[in-house]
């Protein structure tokens, strides 16, 4: 980390909470940038994911069920 990064980090620390949180909120916004194609990948796959379970490939199950194999391991 750059000696710049890591007095920036340093004075933020100083912050109030709320204004802590404004920063930590504005920096993830500005590592968010659209992107056109990986959008539509993502929306390909959901609609094709949907059709298939439509179709009877692919079953679902309850959400509790998932979040419980996952959260015992």
């Amino acid at each position: 980390m750059t000696h710049s990064a890591t007095d920036v980090i340093d004075q933020a620390l100083k912050l109030k909470a709320s204004e802590r949180a404004a920063v930590a909120e504005q920096l993830l916004r500005s590592l968010d940038i659209p992107d056109a194609a990986i959008d539509a990948a993502w929306a390909q796959e959901a609609d094709a994911r949907v059709e298939a379970h439509e179709r009877g490939d692919i079953e679902s199950i309850p959400a509790e069920d998932a979040f419980a194999k996952y959260k015992s391991a």
